[in-house]
């Protein structure tokens, strides 16, 4: 089960189309990411995919992040904050979809390749617009195709066996409980090619 931009894409598409419901609300009043604002989440959202991008692009010999951050205008509304979350995805997809096959680069867990670095954009996508979602009281629905995909290369210790692949995401970055299996607190993901 591979990981493509395609499912980049997708998540991107269910996540915007689900928070544009609630565009004319305050989001810097509603909760987010932790300690974050849903404006705030939706800000770091954005810098994280672009940031992605630019470690694939870079490629820095030593292991760390590329020296820069993408961020939201101060006066940027939640529709231009979708729009920020869009633009930084679409930078990752494009940069996944111009990269040879081959290409791998730093990310704390792990060196990864294309399909890596596809599913972390997905994993950033989902599991943060969930956390706005819960903020601003609207519902997610994303693609159960994509979630189980996701799962599979990101989380592959993770068994899905007979329960709905995107509660199982939500269950492995700690964002829900599953009845019978334990707490997912200090979670993470596998940037690192499986079989590695």
């Amino acid at each position: 089960m591979t990981v493509t931009p395609g499912d980049l894409d997708a998540a991107i598409a269910s996540v915007t189309d689900s928070l544009r419901e609630a565009s004319g609300r305050d989001w810097t009043a509603a909760p987010g990411t932790g300690e974050l604002n849903a404006w705030r989440t939706a800000e770091h959202l954005g810098d994280c995919l672009i940031s992605y991008a630019g470690l694939l692009i870079a490629r820095p010999s030593a292991p760390r992040f590329v020296c820069f951050e993408a961020v939201a205008d101060q006066a940027a509304t939640p529709s231009e904050l979708l729009e920020f979350v869009t633009v930084g995805g679409g930078i990752l997809g494009a940069t996944l979809r111009t990269m040879a096959p081959d290409v791998r680069a730093y990310h704390p867990s792990g060196r990864a390749d294309l399909e890596g670095f596809a599913g972390m954009g997905c994993v950033e996508v989902l599991v943060h617009g969930e956390d706005m979602a819960r903020g601003l009281d609207v519902t997610l629905d994303p693609p159960r195709d994509v979630c189980a995909r996701v799962l599979a290369r990101m989380f592959p210790e993770v068994d899905t066996t007979g329960v709905d692949p995107w509660r199982v995401l939500r269950w492995a970055t700690d964002r829900t409980e599953l009845p019978g299996r334990s707490s997912r607190a200090g979670w993470q993901w596998r940037g690192a090619p499986l079989g590695e």
